[in-house]
């Protein structure tokens, strides 16, 4: 690592390598190129990181859920700050699609960058952020990483050792709480709808009491804060100031990532409420999520991602109150985690009653949870060819990391 903090020669090389490599990745139709660039620059300079991050002030975002809208989200309300603000957009969230972000950001400037939440820890002190904003943590991929506990743990760690680092939390989830009490937390209350990962105390162990809308530890009081600041139904209430949030993008699950995101504008960045919320209500898509696809018949279907069993609640749910026709596309290879039996964890009892398609390498696996919860459909592997059997204006495909990845290839606004 360079002295005085400069960059030096080596971290600069290997931007231009990454660079390169990168192009050539594009140029053969192996991929965007900025998770393979970023693996060269880590790979030539170990400490590249720590010197790319000099002249930006960098915040944070993770979470088991929603990482990727909230850090969009959040990126909208800075940029009306009038500062040049470098994120990395397309939600590669690991070192190697943080480095080039890094790289080609403009200095002195802000950064607003989504970290993976089992990554967060590694990234914490190259980048020396000023701000974290923590979301949700519910099981995701077991099969690749541990329980949600020992992600709480890792991130208590950090604020335990960053005491004064500003922390924008969710104050409903467990979890979260626990990890941020010890740093200086601003807390927004959300609501957690999804409380099978959240049943036990982290302090204790203890069976937690949940209430209607808060959590208690009746063996060690480890309970949810009390905050000034919480999500009402369409409407954030800041210290007493009610902005109503108005988005583009659906459901309940991106009112909290507004929410979220508006509280960190406000508290942090000294941002209007109700400039923030209009920043937040311009985004209509983000990274492909939400994005329009054609079909073989003329119509449109639209593209919803869903990765573990909470944000699947929360998408069917939000199928079921619309009534929509829906296409289930699942697979299970490695960056989906390839353990499907989460898939009975998931309420599809929702989709009783509306048209409904089992896709995906494993469409059986789905068809057999289909018609354990008695939801009618029919069986076809490929989603675009699935969606033109249902009916209704704009079916919706619900997809799987990687059953998403090849929609977004095919069809996605890189710039989205």
């Amino acid at each position: 690592m360079s002295p005085h903090g400069a960059v030096s020669t080596r971290t600069k090389v290997a931007v231009r390598a990454g660079a390169l490599t990168g192009a050539l990745s594009r140029l053969t139709g192996r991929g965007a190129g900025a998770t393979i660039s970023g693996r060269v620059i880590n790979e030539i300079a170990p400490h590249a990181l720590d010197e790319l991050a000099i002249g930006l002030r960098v915040a944070l975002v993770s979470a088991t859920n929603g990482k990727t809208t909230t850090t969009k989200l959040l990126a909208a309300a800075v940029r009306t700050l009038g500062e040049p603000v470098a994120t990395n957009h397309t939600g590669a969230n690991l070192t190697s699609g943080i480095a080039p972000v890094l790289a080609a950001a403009r200095k002195p400037g802000l950064a607003v960058i989504e970290a993976d939440e089992r990554a967060l820890a590694k990234v914490v002190e190259p980048l020396a952020p000023e701000l974290l904003v923590l979301g949700n943590l519910s099981r995701d991929q077991l099969d690749r990483y541990g329980e949600v506990h020992a992600v709480g743990a890792a991130w208590r760690r950090i604020a335990e050792a960053h005491p004064d680092l500003h922390v924008v939390a969710n104050a409903s989830d467990p979890h979260v709480v626990h990890a941020a009490d010890p740093a200086r937390t601003t807390w927004v209350a959300l609501g957690l709808p999804w409380r099978s990962d959240a049943a036990t105390c982290p302090v204790c162990a203890r069976l937690l009491d949940w209430g209607a809308d808060r959590f208690h530890c009746p063996g060690c009081g480890f309970a949810q804060p009390e905050t000034p600041n919480r999500l009402d139904g369409d409407t954030l209430v800041l210290d007493g100031t009610r902005v109503t949030l108005d988005l583009a993008l659906p459901g309940r699950w991106n009112r909290d990532n507004a929410a979220l995101a508006i509280t960190a504008a406000v508290s942090h960045y000294g941002i209007d409420p109700q400039v923030a919320a209009d920043a937040a209500a311009a985004v209509d898509t983000v990274a492909g999520r939400y994005m329009r696809v054609p079909l073989a018949d003329g119509r449109r279907a639209r593209v919803l991602l869903a990765k573990n069993p909470a944000g699947w609640s929360e998408v069917l749910q939000w199928v079921h109150d619309t009534g929509r026709s829906v296409v289930i596309a699942v697979n299970a290879r490695a960056a989906d985690g390839k353990d499907p039996s989460w898939l009975w964890d998931v309420p599809y009892e929702l989709l009783r009653g509306l048209p409904t398609a089992a896709a995906g390498e494993r469409c059986l696996d789905v068809a057999v949870r289909l018609r354990y919860a008695d939801v009618e459909h029919i069986v076809e592997a490929d989603a675009r060819r699935a969606a033109p059997r249902l009916p209704g204006d704009e079916p919706v495909l619900i997809c799987s990391y990687t059953q998403f990845s090849a929609l977004y290839r095919k069809y996605g606004d890189p710039r989205a």
